[in-house]
């Protein structure tokens, strides 16, 4: 009996000193994961603060040679690509999410599902060549629509996946009072298990943005550049992520400024955009809560 307590605070103190170098190393991986973020934010913000003005904003580039000009026709050019991937993908991605979720016990949904996964790991210059391939060589040119098309297949998977995810995340007793009540179970799923899932769902339709948002090898294949405004969906035009590649690897020093500024850009278009989201489902759960 006497060296069972002796060898109990022993033990004890293997625990506290197993629990210790475990916190530790948990503390070690996450300075190691947030401090090269920290880092690459600080250069953007530093550097790319310093070279941003109004004429950055609001007039086309001027040649090389003279400097100066802005980047208002990539700014355009990729909020009308990126929001023809967001109009193209949100209702494909979610529907299947929903079909994996609610109807996808079956060979089908398994296979989608597997399918969903290899494609949210795909390379992004495969989405690109795809696109290429399917529209630009039928339309014979470059346009935004097939920049748009190439992000949408990079948009869609993380959609689904997501939205399957958060719809199993609901509790089954919600299901079973709606049916009780005598709620068919398609009404179900968009009227009850849908909304209640909304903030997760929103939250990967936002991270899915927030990824294709930052592509530039699919919108060298699909969407190229221009030096000019858009034209039209169906024809070239630039964007953020293609001015910084190009402007990065310039030989010219006021060109490496700019795309300094344009990263700064994107980053805080996607900031904003994650804020404005979730501050908007905020809002909306507040509503439905009766605050």
């Amino acid at each position: 009996m006497s060296s069972r307590v002796e060898q109990a605070p022993l033990r004890l103190r293997v625990r506290l000193a197993r629990d210790r170098l475990l916190v530790g190393l948990c503390v070690v991986a996450l300075a190691l994961a947030i401090i090269p973020l920290i880092w690459v934010l600080w250069e953007v913000v530093a550097v790319g603060t310093s070279h941003l003005s109004v004429e950055f904003f609001t007039t086309l580039p001027e040649p090389p040679t003279r400097g100066g000009g802005g980047w208002a026709h990539a700014m355009v050019g990729s909020a009308v690509v990126v929001g023809i991937a967001v109009a193209m993908g949100i209702p494909v991605g979610v529907g299947t999410g929903i079909y994996m979720s609610e109807y996808g016990n079956n060979p089908l949904g398994r296979t989608t599902r597997f399918l969903c996964e290899v494609m949210a790991g795909l390379p992004s210059i495969v989405a690109g060549i795809v696109a290429y391939g399917l529209i630009v060589v039928t339309m014979g040119r470059f346009s935004a629509f097939a920049g748009g098309v190439a992000l949408a297949v990079l948009f869609v998977p993380i959609v689904a996946i997501t939205t399957q995810e958060a719809l199993q995340m609901i509790p089954r007793h919600q299901r079973e009072a709606s049916l009780a009540l005598g709620v068919a179970e398609a009404p179900t799923t968009l009227r009850v298990i849908l909304p209640a899932a909304m903030g997760n769902v929103l939250t990967g339709i936002m991270i899915a943005t927030a990824r294709v948002a930052g592509e530039t090898a699919p919108l060298l294949f699909t969407a190229f550049n221009s030096r000019y405004w858009m034209e039209g969906i169906d024809q070239p035009t630039a964007t953020i992520p293609v001015n910084i590649y190009a402007y990065a690897i310039s030989p010219f020093e006021h060109w490496h400024a700019q795309a300094w500024a344009g990263a700064l850009v994107l980053v805080a278009a996607v900031l904003l955009l994650n804020v404005a989201a979730r501050t908007l489902w905020a809002r909306r759960a507040r509503f439905m809560a009766g605050g």
